[in-house]
């Protein structure tokens, strides 16, 4: 499949970095997305909906998924297990959809390994305080867990060169206007024309 054209956004960062309203955004503003929803053994949080924030299953299920291969990208972050399903982005990629990932940077190195044209975009705040006020008034997470997520938005940080792209979110209408711009240019990325299709079409073959 890596070899066909395909669009695919990658989006990534630290927790309390508004990836969600930007990728509510996205899905609002451009047919023909599919967004990625993670499997996860966390907990359910207060609001959250089976099958639209994430798909919720208990740690066996999950364990038995990787056994048989299922996901295409997967991590244990914080004592709980994040994943990705395979078949279901190969059925969104078949049907020409974008398909939007919102995972880790560890994720992102995945998904690159078997898409390597996929786009990607970090999205973090201008300084760590911003990151931890954020943290702070969500009331979602206990100080333990809030000192976690700040420690591994730091270690994401360093890897930052590995992404496309990098939007520190602070003005949110500028940040949604720039991933709707990067989105829009997925389908006239050279993957969308191979060569030899190009060649074809040109020569009346």
């Amino acid at each position: 499949m890596s070899d066909h054209a395909y669009q695919i956004l990658v989006l990534a960062g630290p927790s309390g970095a508004g990836k969600s309203t930007l990728i509510k955004h996205l899905l609002q503003s451009l047919p023909d997305v599919y967004f990625s929803i993670s499997t996860t053994t966390r907990t359910k949080r207060e609001g959250e909906i089976e099958g639209q924030h994430y798909y919720f299953v208990s740690q066996e299920a999950f364990l038995a998924g990787i056994e048989n291969q299922q996901f295409l990208e997967w991590a244990c972050v914080h004592g709980d297990y994040y994943g990705t399903s395979l078949k279901p982005i190969q059925e969104a990629l078949q049907a020409k959809q974008l398909v939007l990932f919102d995972i880790d940077v560890q994720g992102h190195r995945s998904v690159r390994e078997v898409y390597p044209k996929a786009t990607s975009i970090f999205i973090t705040t201008k300084n760590a305080q911003v990151l931890q006020d954020r943290l702070e008034k969500r009331q979602t997470d206990s100080l333990a867990v809030i000192a976690r997520r700040m420690a591994t938005a730091f270690k994401e940080l360093q890897d930052v060169d590995l992404f496309d792209y990098v939007l520190i979110n602070d003005n949110l209408e500028d940040a949604k206007e720039m991933v709707l711009s990067v989105a829009k240019t997925l389908r006239y990325k050279q993957q969308m024309f191979p060569k030899d299709a190009l060649y074809q079409a040109w020569s009346g073959n």
